[in-house]
């Protein structure tokens, strides 16, 4: 059964895509069936930049557990990067 479970978030950043680097503006996380991962459902992250066409994406399908400890583990990498005076402030 699908989830309907989905959020969408704009972001600042780059992929690299099956043409090279693109810009990425927004991320679309959804939990629900994979399109590939050979999991029931997954956590599914699309990294897009949709004024440049379908071209410029990355996905990504992960387990629950898989993306628990990313998630974990990008944070720490923030926490020591800001602790060591390396994340920038962002402008107000």
């Amino acid at each position: 059964m699908c989830t309907m479970i989905a959020q969408q978030v704009a972001i600042e950043g780059s992929g690299k895509g099956a043409t090279g680097w693109f810009a990425v503006r927004q991320a679309n996380v959804s939990y629900d069936h994979p399109f590939d991962a050979p999991l029931e459902h997954a956590l599914n992250l699309d990294f897009v930049n949709e004024a440049q066409g379908p071209g410029a994406r990355v996905a990504v399908e992960l387990s629950a557990e898989s993306a628990r400890a990313l998630v974990g583990t990008i944070l720490a990498v923030l926490n020591r990067a800001e602790a060591g005076g390396f994340v920038e402030k962002e402008a107000a």
